[in-house]
């Protein structure tokens, strides 16, 4: 049976857990709409409701919690190619994959914003081990996609390109939502539109590449 003492690291655990997720979401906003330079830990603090004290206990610099926060993004994007590792069919990964990415840009939209903002800036501020990471993920997808290709699966293509084009034609609905909205009669789209988005773009991208839809 576990003791008042044994709970209490375990308790105060969650409350680190917690207020670390607080933070980062908060900073994905502040750094989303203000930039890295124009984002301070000031405005950060305010917006998770916590004493910038606490921003600096978790995070000793404003540096260290936008690289913290591009980590986290590109964690969720690179557990979306996860379809490519199921031994899946080419529709139905990438269908997935689309799906997916979509999905992504509609529920985390700031997360892409502050991708899009870095690299528009030349990716200064992106920690080597970022890339270190990316760079073996991308080739890996590189890999399952000439797999594919080589097996007749569907029609020869640069996969890096493929993988380009998947990113900006999904990321384009987080990246570019108010102009979306501006031109959808001021209206964010409905789940049915949504759902329509989802379903053309992969529609398109499969038949591109002589896919039959799953």
């Amino acid at each position: 049976m576990a003791t008042l003492e044994d709970k209490k690291p375990r308790h105060k655990a969650k409350i680190r857990e917690e207020n670390q997720q607080l933070i980062l979401r908060a900073a994905e906003a502040v750094f989303a709409e203000a930039g890295f330079k124009g984002a301070t830990t000031a405005a950060i603090a305010e917006r998770a409701g916590l004493p910038k004290a606490n921003v600096h206990f978790y995070f000793s610099t404003k540096r260290e919690l936008y690289q913290e926060v591009l980590s986290d993004i590109l964690e969720e994007w690179f557990e979306a190619a996860g379809s490519f590792d199921a031994g899946r069919s080419p529709a139905e990964a990438l269908t997935v994959y689309i799906r997916t990415k979509m999905e992504m840009s509609r529920q985390r939209p700031l997360g892409s914003r502050v991708w899009a903002n870095e690299v528009l800036h030349g990716a200064t501020m992106t920690s080597e081990e970022v890339w270190d990471r990316m760079r073996p993920w991308f080739e890996d997808c590189v890999l399952h996609i000439n797999r594919w290709i080589s097996e007749g699966k569907m029609d020869p293509v640069e996969p890096q390109f493929l993988m380009y084009m998947i990113w900006a034609t999904t990321q384009h609905y987080a990246d570019f939502a108010s102009q979306i909205e501006i031109l959808n009669g001021g209206e964010a789209l409905s789940d049915d539109q949504f759902e329509a988005a989802i379903n053309q773009t992969t529609g398109i991208i499969l038949k591109g590449l002589g896919i039959q839809e799953r």
